[in-house]
């Protein structure tokens, strides 16, 4: 396992319920850093933290950030309770297939509110105590950032912005603040089961298709996206900023 030292350092991870956020969140933790986990619900987050352990160094922060009020909200207290931040990683998001004849404004408004919107407005809300700090973001984008995928072209918009809305961040915020981003593949979290394998006609069909999809055949765990973010958050990436970290098992190489 890669040995991480966030000793000290004070992090917050939207979406840090579930899947990659759970296990940055985690992963955190365990090298040390004291940890604000955002979920929507208080239930969801304290449940987590319960599950975790050690709660001196974690914190509750729920909150909806699919709206620039719950961001906002959200960030303040968890800012306040960590008593400044060091990194924040922006992991929380939605995303479905769905083709544009059976797309409708509800599903683009909820998806860009929560990957693109949700995202803008918690790098916003933390700029401050970042730079007090020195401190870095870390966002969580996707292979569908960097290419174009059938029937997901909201998904594809939102995490194609949050791509391009870190380079021009990193650009604004340097030197003080570093900005990156992680792109993964296809990643064997609860939500890719949830709500694609189980819900599919034929499950097992569809978990090889999505194994087959990287040139490495698998999924990634969501262990291996964490590892990602917690290298770009390390002094050892201190000359990284503006990247687009692939963790996707080939994908992007030439699908």
């Amino acid at each position: 396992m890669i040995q991480f030292d966030f000793t000290a350092k004070r992090v917050l991870v939207t979406g840090g319920t579930r899947g990659i956020g759970n296990a940055a969140a985690e992963a955190f933790h365990k090298a040390g850093a004291t940890v604000a986990i955002n979920g929507r619900t208080r239930e969801a987050v304290e449940k987590v933290i319960d599950r975790m352990g050690d709660g001196n160094r974690l914190i509750a922060a729920p909150g909806d950030i699919g709206t620039v009020s719950g961001c906002e909200d959200m960030v303040k207290a968890a800012i306040d309770a960590l008593g400044g931040l060091d990194v924040l990683v922006n992991s929380a998001g939605v995303g479905v297939d769905v083709s544009i004849d059976e797309s409708d404004e509800s599903l683009w408004d909820r998806t860009l509110n929560v990957n693109l919107k949700g995202t803008f407005f918690c790098c916003k809300a933390a700029i401050a105590a970042l730079r007090s700090a020195g401190g870095c973001i870390v966002n969580v984008a996707s292979d569908a950032g960097l290419m174009g995928n059938p029937d997901s072209s909201i998904y594809c918009a939102s995490k194609g912005g949050v791509v391009n809305m870190t380079r021009a961040l990193a650009l604004e915020l340097a030197p003080r603040v570093r900005i990156n981003c992680v792109c993964p593949g296809y990643v064997d979290t609860d939500m890719v089961r949830r709500d694609w394998i189980d819900q599919d006609d034929d499950p097992e069909a569809l978990e090889q298709k999505l194994r087959d999809y990287a040139p490495l055949k698998r999924m990634a765990t969501p262990a291996e996206i964490a590892n990602g973010i917690l290298y770009l958050a390390t002094a050892e990436a201190g000359f990284v900023t503006g990247s687009a970290l692939q963790i996707d098992g080939g994908s992007t190489a030439g699908h």
